[in-house]
């Protein structure tokens, strides 16, 4: 007897098919998506040496500290973070005064120029900043940002966006598996309510004490139902690494770019005739503290020549922190300033265009935000395993009913 077409049997089928379409990059995606979400704090817990300090009364005067690594480190200072934590290390990063591949990689307590490399915090290349970890109290330096989990972490990175495939390939096949993604979790809320409205409770639990079969479907269809959102926004925003004709769509969408910050500069900072710098890098700091709201962790990007301005941005900090921050750009002559932006006064639609990576990475909330994004990927990556046996045993039914109906 041929089926009578459904709304609901074409959401099934276009669920089912996708999934089992685009199951195994899913997995693949997701499950490393997992493993990185707390690669920062595994990082710090592997060598908690490196990022902590004993708090003492004093802290050492910032220009004596830059004065002090510029001489130890052969180089020049291109930028300072200062966390709130007094016991927490300082972030210092460093551009080698020597041209790359020259003895000057040797420097610092990486001992070699892959190190240091390495621990620039990106995928390396030309001769970038090195960034070290720096005791506050007596300018030692613990060690560069590379870790024994680095390499470990970088690749899940590669992996996670581009499945370890170079040339662009494999990041088109991540994008796809994700736009397909986006409708397995649209469909699968279609069908996540039941037939008779009445029921709609039983997609809110998991009959534990249930056949392995009903608990697999439970797993399914009830964690899927609570990770969906967040799933969603995951999706949503990772396909801005993706497709660049998705990120001009969502720009033009959002009525701001995404990823203007990555093209943005220092502002022009013009030096009088005759005029010197008057502030030290103690003032910049004290006078962007005067300008900036509130108490956090404070990042001052120092410019490289007399012609731009100091760059400070002041973000939170704590388990709840909001991802944002707010930011100011000095007149390195003056200390006038020349752009103040402050995150809360910005359009709706500004803040969540600049919250696109912490929103993808769930560090939109701090620590708490982590947390939920980490249960999440773990449902996410499940949610292929127990789709696929949802099918499995659902082709096992199939020929018993034909034996049932043969008799």
């Amino acid at each position: 007897m041929k089926r009578t077409f459904t709304w609901r049997k074409l959401f099934n089928d276009i669920h089912l098919w996708l999934g089992i379409g685009s199951g195994l990059v899913l997995f693949i995606v997701c499950l490393s998506g997992t493993i990185y979400t707390f690669h920062t704090e595994i990082e710090q817990l592997l060598e908690p040496e490196k990022y902590t300090v004993e708090a003492q009364a004093h802290v050492l005067p910032v220009d004596a500290l830059v004065k002090q690594l510029e001489k130890e480190l052969h180089g020049k200072v291109v930028s300072l973070d200062i966390p709130v934590d007094s016991e927490s290390t300082y972030r210092v990063s460093v551009a080698q005064a020597e041209p790359a591949g020259s003895a000057a990689e040797s420097h610092g307590p990486s001992g070699n120029g892959k190190n240091a490399q390495a621990g620039r915090g990106g995928h390396g290349g030309g001769n970038r900043p090195t960034t070290y970890m720096v005791d506050p109290y007596t300018g030692a330096v613990k060690g560069t940002t590379e870790g024994p989990a680095t390499g470990f972490f970088q690749t899940m990175m590669q992996l996670h966006r581009w499945l370890l495939i170079e040339g662009g390939i494999g990041k088109m096949i991540v994008g796809i598996a994700t736009i397909i993604f986006v409708f397995l979790t649209l469909t699968g809320l279609v069908l996540w309510f039941p037939v008779k409205r009445k029921n709609w409770k039983q997609g809110l639990k998991i009959k534990t004490n249930a056949k392995w079969k009903r608990v697999n479907h439970d797993l399914h269809n009830t964690l899927g139902f609570y990770a969906a959102l967040l799933l969603l926004i995951m999706a949503l925003t990772g396909l801005c690494w993706s497709f660049e004709w998705y990120r001009n769509g969502l720009s033009s969408l959002m009525g701001e770019e995404v990823f203007k910050g990555r093209r943005e500069k220092p502002m022009a900072s013009h030096r009088m005739a005759g005029q010197t710098a008057t502030l030290t890098l103690a003032g910049y700091i004290s006078r962007a503290e005067a300008i900036l709201p509130g108490d956090g962790n404070i990042r001052v990007a120092l410019p490289q020549d007399d012609t731009t301005a100091v760059v400070v941005t002041k973000s939170g900090a704590g388990f709840f922190a909001l991802a944002a921050s707010d930011k100011v750009q000095l007149d390195q002559h003056t200390g006038e300033p020349l752009l103040v932006e402050i995150f809360s006064e910005k359009p709706l639609n500004v803040q969540l265009v600049s919250l696109i990576r912490p929103l993808h990475l769930g560090e939109v909330y701090g620590t708490f935000s982590k947390i939920l994004y980490f249960i999440s990927c773990l449902i996410a990556t499940s949610l292929p395993v127990t789709g696929t046996l949802i099918w499995i045993n659902k082709l096992k039914k199939k020929p018993k009913k034909r034996l049932v109906n043969a008799s």
